[in-house]
């Protein structure tokens, strides 16, 4: 390995501008609008820090959803701290944020009731040589949480918690092959699943070909499934609802009695449902239970801790009430760490006490009329619309051709940020006030003069530097490729204000 890299820019950030201050609460922000004559916002250090990052972590973000590639290029905040519903980079330009840790915040940043109960944890000790007695409060708890559930096992991401259900299914049914819902965009990083998707370099197409889809809400499309593969599907794996997909009636039902009939396992994955759509899960809101269930992201407001749960008879083959081949479940040295199980008795204590999820939805209501509104106002809704769940909203961003188009969304996401929002989405938290929205408002209209004369003109690339935004999941770097040696292509006026 050759000497490690570091920056002129890098060694600038290692000083004052990432010694961050005691946290506080976030100022106000008492409008998003450039005044006239206004600099936009400046992301010098940003930028500087996230060249550093590309030096040194793959992708330059340890999630790709949060990668400079789904910014517009030089306008990719690197965030110091967080209060609520609002954000402040290293430049300290302060944003109202969307998307909440990619879904995983429904409290807000820094619930002094998930951090006071974090703390108050992790002073005792982390990880012990024997379980703790959190595992056994936080297990209870999350039973009486999810009804249709006999057991259940902690670990720390969504991909392993799934893939475990993969295996138990597997084993439970003697089969191998498992059907994914197809139109869904991700279940985990494990080959049966990734290997599908078009960042399939590394993974095996043995693994792959035992992996086949299905349609959401097309009930025919399992059955033909179940004739082309009699008796070799172990499970169905699915999330019950989208942001833009509510279930047809009879469909999960559907899913419910074809499992009782042939045999396989009916697996919901509840990474964004539970705790968005309900405390209990998307399988409380549409009254069908899977036999198993995966769970993350807001269980821990941004914690990490995640949870398999089922049906006694599957999960028991993971322990040692059974006389069948043992499966080696989920053994993982931080599953059980006190902080992650902390937040999640914080985090379910918090929805006993308030209805969180009511919270959002008022909200994301308000927000998605508000900003519909605007856009009709504006004779831009065909062009520009917030659309989904209300505690799960998103903003759809289409050409002159009325196609969805990677170029309008980077010139948005770039009005958005110039007048103070963060958003990949309009994914709502019970932290965003009144006071958020309006701001938000007020940055959709600000920006929809500029949308306006793209679309006029037939092309938005000329009102934004650098490339547009790319999918996450893509088979190559391109169309975002970076320069092995001069990183990112910097914004023109980029320099300190």
């Amino acid at each position: 390995m050759g000497p490690r890299l570091v920056t002129d820019a890098a060694r600038a950030l290692a000083g004052a501008a990432l010694a961050f201050p005691a946290l506080r609460p976030l100022p106000a922000m008492v409008r998003s609008s450039p005044k006239p004559g206004k600099r936009p916002p400046y992301f010098g250090r940003s930028t500087a820090a996230q060249d550093r990052l590309h030096e040194i972590v793959p992708g330059g973000a340890h999630t790709y959803a949060r990668g400079s590639d789904q910014y517009p290029e030089g306008m990719a905040p690197v965030i110091a701290r967080g209060s609520g519903a609002r954000v402040e980079d290293l430049d300290g330009n302060l944003f109202v944020e969307y998307g909440m840790g990619l879904r995983a915040v429904t409290l807000g940043h820094g619930y002094e009731p998930v951090t006071s109960a974090v703390s108050h944890a992790i002073a005792g000790g982390t990880s012990f040589s024997r379980p703790g007695l959190l595992e056994l409060r936080a297990a209870e708890a999350f039973l009486e949480q999810v009804p249709g559930a006999d057991m259940v096992k902690f670990a720390k991401n969504g991909s392993d918690v799934t893939s475990a259900a993969v295996k138990l299914a597997r084993a439970a049914t003697g089969r191998k092959r498992v059907a994914v819902c197809r139109s869904q965009p991700f279940f985990s990083t494990d080959d049966w699943f990734i290997g599908t998707t078009p960042m399939s370099a590394g993974t095996l197409e043995e693994e792959v070909r035992l992996t086949v889809g299905f349609d959401y809400n097309d009930l025919d499309s399992v059955r033909s499934l179940l004739a082309a593969y009699p008796g070799e599907i172990a499970c169905l794996v699915l999330e019950a609802a989208t942001a833009l997909s509510e279930p047809a009636p009879g469909f999960l039902e559907g899913l419910r009695r074809l499992a009782d009939e042939d045999g396989f396992v009916l697996v919901f994955d509840e990474m964004i449902t539970g705790m968005r759509w309900s405390l209990h899960g998307a399988q409380h809101v549409y009254g069908v239970v899977p036999d198993l269930s995966t769970w993350g992201k807001a269980l821990g407001n941004g914690f990490a801790v995640s949870a398999l749960a089922g049906r006694r008879e599957l999960m028991e083959l993971g322990g040692l009430r059974t006389d069948a081949a043992r499966v080696f479940l989920l053994s993982t040295t931080h599953g059980p760490e006190t902080a992650g199980l902390a937040a999640y008795l914080a985090v379910e204590q918090a929805y006993r006490e308030r209805d969180v999820v009511a919270e959002m939805e008022t909200q994301g209501r308000k927000l998605a009329a508000a900003v519909n509104g605007e856009l009709r106002a504006a004779g831009l809704h065909p062009y520009l619309e917030v659309v989904g769940r209300p505690s799960c909203l998103v903003f759809l961003t289409r050409g002159p051709d009325g196609q969805p188009s990677q170029a309008y969304r980077t010139l948005f996401l770039q009005e958005l940020l110039r007048r103070g929002v963060l958003a990949q989405s309009f994914v709502i938290s019970a932290a965003h006030t009144d006071a958020d929205l309006a701001v938000t408002v007020d940055a959709v209209r600000g920006a929809l003069p500029v949308y306006r004369e793209a679309l006029e003109r037939g092309d938005a690339t000329g009102f934004f530097s650098g490339r547009p935004v790319a999918p996450a999941l893509r088979g190559h770097a391109a169309p975002r490729q970076l320069d092995a040696t001069t990183g990112p292509t910097p914004r023109k006026e980029q320099t300190q204000p």
